[in-house]
């Protein structure tokens, strides 16, 4: 999507284009655009999804409209007709430093080799204790906004074929976590392999290598390697202390 055209969409509906102290912004693209500027703007964001039917394009779940709508969804913006929905991030450490906020997930998943990671993840929270062991490619850890991505791969297979419209849903207060594509899982006190699961908002979560690998954190940095993870790291996954505040609708038939 040019710059320019969406500029002039914007000011077609009454609204001034800048960069100095904007009351709000609008994002055009699919969910990891979206996922990006929701975690490093503090201002009112709209989304905008573009209509794509192939396997590259994205389903833009976290959309509020689409763009051959924008025209009329900016007019009810410029006429105070929405609100403001405040999400909560989580906070990404290695080691004690913060890494930084995601709105949506964060995941800890194979590099470049070949072959699967093995890893434990650990849990406390409100009435919450859980020690697990598992192979696989990784784990997401989900925040209610990003349960539509990694956390959803398991409600797209469909026996021997997928589905690639269906997905999960996280409820609010809670976080989820899925490993991805394990070939084994194990959790501390019981016979039942692990595969996803939430726990109440407001968990320490835990992520460590327990055999050297190329592993990677993914989700935190604009860098498309990730953030290497060896043997000995500690991953904490804690509530941010920033929101992602989204334009929406207060009428659920509003675009």
């Amino acid at each position: 999507m040019p710059p320019e055209q969406l500029e002039r969409v914007i000011q077609r509906a009454g609204i001034e284009v800048g960069d100095t102290d904007p009351d709000f912004g609008v994002v055009v693209g699919g969910d990891g655009r979206f996922s990006w500027y929701g975690r490093t703007e503090a201002i009112p964001l709209l989304f905008v999804g573009v209509r794509a039917k192939g396997a590259t394009g994205s389903k833009a779940h976290l959309a509020q409209t689409t763009f051959d709508r924008l025209p009329d969804v900016l007019r009810r913006i410029r006429a105070g007709e929405f609100a403001i929905a405040r999400h909560k991030r989580l906070r990404v450490m290695r080691n004690g430093v913060d890494i930084g906020e995601v709105f949506t997930d964060v995941y800890l998943q194979r590099g470049s080799e070949g072959g699967c990671i093995r890893y434990k993840v650990r849990v406390a929270g409100p009435r919450t204790r859980i020690d697990e062991a598992a192979i696989a490619d990784g784990v997401v850890v989900s925040t209610p906004a990003g349960a539509t991505g990694y956390f959803s791969y398991p409600d797209r297979i469909r026996g021997d074929w997928m589905d690639p419209t269906a997905f999960a849903r996280i409820g609010r207060g809670k976080v989820g976590i899925c490993h991805i594509t394990p070939t084994f899982t194990e959790r501390e006190g019981s016979d039942r392999h692990p595969l996803r699961y939430v726990v109440p908002w407001g968990s320490r979560v835990e992520l460590s290598l327990f055999r050297s690998a190329d592993a990677r954190l993914y989700g935190t940095t604009d860098s498309s390697s990730g953030v290497k993870v060896s043997l000995g790291d500690l991953i904490t996954i804690v509530p941010g202390k920033k929101t992602t505040n989204l334009i929406v609708f207060r009428d659920r038939k509003g675009p």
